[in-house]
């Protein structure tokens, strides 16, 4: 039984073969549209979320299974006080396969350790997201028509942002890449990733604050939101949530063929003017999840032939 708590729990030709499935149920939904026919999923989300559980949902869904859990703990025997341990004990007991997202990072790896069936990390505090991760190499694989050989500019809260984190966890095991790490100094990337991921895997990085200087060198943009629910301190969050606004003028010296990431939701760091320009890549990036997730799915319980 394989779970998902960490992007690097998959490796590199797992990957390829996650991505490849994706695309090929992109092509031939048909095919795969009864492939989860008497399966459940459980999304037990003890963190509110739009995409990321709607996704899931959709994802078993369309593939002729169907879905139980809660969206909140407070609709839960959470509220109660039951573990975790107790919890993925008795929803395995229900379900096929369960995602979970909580704001304490390790959660999902604690579940997996209890869990009668395969555990999917949603996200787990500013840690991991490997969902987002599927999808964001998916979505650069069909944009860029490759994983290797780019410049990556990440933008925002690099300190708490999970999605980033995941990100170059995994795109620091292909060749050529390097990565800018774009934010105020109270947001930088964590030190823990430069020195256990990217320095031990040879990648050109720097780390700069100006977004303008370093946008004509990037074949990536990743944009991400000030999170206000990873803020102790309300006065510090509303001085830097508006730190950087990518606009049309910003995007004025990027390269055409330059494409923008953003694993939403989106507040105010992407003006909506961008949305128009054929570079914006973040809404279809939501469609990619979709179908990331129906492979990764169908990988974990063995239907994935």
């Amino acid at each position: 039984m394989r779970h998902l708590i960490d992007p690097m729990d998959l490796s590199v030709e797992e990957l390829d073969k996650i991505l490849s499935l994706a695309g090929e149920i992109m092509t031939n939904k048909a095919k795969y549209s009864e492939r989860c026919k008497g399966k459940k999923i459980a999304t037990l989300f003890y963190e509110p979320s739009t995409r990321t559980r709607l996704s899931f949902e959709s994802a078993m869904l369309e593939l002729g299974g169907s879905v139980i859990g809660f969206s909140e703990a407070s609709s839960s025997s959470v509220s109660k006080g039951e573990s975790i341990e107790d919890t993925v004990r008795v929803v395995g007991c229900f379900a096929d396969v369960i995602a979970m997202r909580h704001p304490n990072e390790g959660a999902p790896l604690l579940a997996s350790m209890y869990s009668p069936v395969p555990v999917i990390n949603a996200g787990d505090g500013g840690h991991n997201h490997p969902t987002q991760t599927l999808t964001d190499l998916l979505t650069i694989l069909h944009e860029k028509k490759r994983l290797d050989n780019m410049t990556i500019g990440l933008c925002g809260d690099l300190k708490f942002g999970r999605t980033v984190h995941s990100l170059v966890k995994a795109m620091s095991r292909y060749e050529g890449i390097k990565f800018v790490f774009i934010s105020p100094k109270e947001l930088k990337i964590p030190e823990y990733i430069l020195t256990e991921v990217v320095e031990p895997a040879g990648i050109e990085y720097e780390e700069v604050t100006s977004l303008e200087d370093a946008m004509p060198d990037l074949d990536l943009l990743y944009m991400t939101r000030v999170q206000r629910e990873r803020f102790f301190n309300e006065a510090d969050y509303i001085r830097l949530k508006d730190t950087y606004i990518l606009d049309v003028k910003k995007l004025e010296s990027a390269k055409e063929d330059m494409v923008i990431l953003h694993p939403l939701p989106r507040v105010n760091e992407i003006s909506p003017e961008v949305d128009k320009d054929p570079r914006a890549a973040y809404f279809r990036q939501v469609m990619y999840g979709k179908y990331v997730r129906m492979a990764l799915i169908l990988t974990l319980l063995g239907l994935n032939y």
